[in-house]
């Protein structure tokens, strides 16, 4: 990499962190680190440190320092933060690199400055925070420049975001603090009490990646997993079916439904009618949930979509909106 000042977005995730410059991808890890207990020293990060979830002895812990997508361990994620600037500027530079970060609708004070504290000792020169849907919505091209309303509803790992935005600002928004992470929790308390079996996280996720939906599909699916009895602690083969998980996820995903539900109540009656006609954007890993849009377009009635790229759009829009034809105009609405 150049030596010279960069500006960079980072979209710091409950699931993965990801930073881009000038709309392009440069990095992507799981947002997971291993530590070594006594020494209190991290000794992996991001992907090895995931496929490390359940397989290490009691000197090491496996740690998720995002929760519901703010920080819950701000040294765990400053090293991180740090790990992965060096990974997309080189170890040697003589200028540090501006950022810009997202982070949910509705962030405290106290989470806002934890987040801007941790990027600028991880290596940053200037730090900017810039909401997600607003970040999202430039990732994606909405026509935010203009007064015709727009509305994204982003599905992350740990939180849910509707918000309805015009004249680059949001009019009207609403954040609930669950997401993907929520959904495989779901799963796992579905077969704890239907088959009295105690599956992991990694599990849970694997499922709900594999067969999971959001309305039930045609195509039946089944995938074969091991959980532990709990009565006897002991292994024990498992058959799970897509109709089981659409069962599993009703209730967590009827809070994302009443979320969205809530935001275009509150939206004045023009915004709304040129949110019918254009459609509400989805996006975040959550919204590749088979069924997603269908579940969403029914019980809101209002068209919606899966946008192009979804897991990316934040992050793309973050580094984007450094832009000379963007930044002024936003930069009012930034998290200071």
């Amino acid at each position: 990499m150049a030596l010279f000042s960069q500006e960079f977005g980072i979209d710091l995730g409950t699931y993965y962190t990801m930073i881009a410059e000038e709309g392009v991808l440069l990095e992507r890890e799981p947002t997971v680190v291993a530590i070594a207990i006594d020494e209190q020293k991290i000794v992996e990060i991001g992907q090895s440190a995931k496929e490390m979830f359940g397989r290490v002895p009691d000197s090491l812990e496996i740690a998720h320092p995002l929760q519901h997508g703010v920080i819950a361990d701000y040294e765990i994620t400053q090293k991180l933060l740090e790990y992965l600037i060096k990974e997309v500027t080189g170890p040697i530079r003589l200028f540090h690199p501006r950022i810009m970060v997202s982070v949910p609708y509705g962030v405290t004070s106290v989470e806002s400055r934890a987040v801007q504290e941790a990027v600028l000792e991880a290596g940053a020169r200037e730090v900017f925070l810039i909401e997600q849907p607003l970040a999202a919505a430039i990732g994606i091209d909405l026509p935010i420049n203009t007064p015709t309303g727009n509305m994204i509803l982003n599905l992350g790992g740990g939180a849910t975001q509707a918000a309805v935005l015009a004249m680059f600002g949001i009019v009207s928004a609403a954040t609930l603090r669950k997401g993907g992470v929520d959904l495989d929790e779901a799963i796992a308390t579905y077969v704890r009490r239907k088959y009295g079996l105690i599956i992991a996280q990694p599990t849970a996720e694997r499922i709900k990646l594999e067969i999971g939906a959001a309305v039930p599909m045609n195509e039946k699916a089944g995938i074969e997993v091991q959980g532990q009895d709990q009565v006897t602690g002991l292994p024990q083969p498992l058959t799970l079916t897509t109709g089981e998980i659409v069962e599993a996820l009703k209730d967590p995903l009827k809070e994302i439904v009443e979320t969205a539900r809530k935001v275009l109540e509150k939206t004045p009656p023009e915004l709304v009618s040129d949110i019918i006609d254009r459609g509400i954007a989805l996006s975040g890993g959550t919204a590749l949930l088979p069924g997603m849009e269908k579940l969403l377009t029914k019980e809101l009635g209002v068209p919606t979509y899966l946008v192009d790229n979804p897991t990316t759009c934040v992050v793309e829009g973050a580094s984007r909106a450094f832009a000379p034809g963007i930044f002024p105009k936003i930069r009012r609405n930034l998290i200071s």
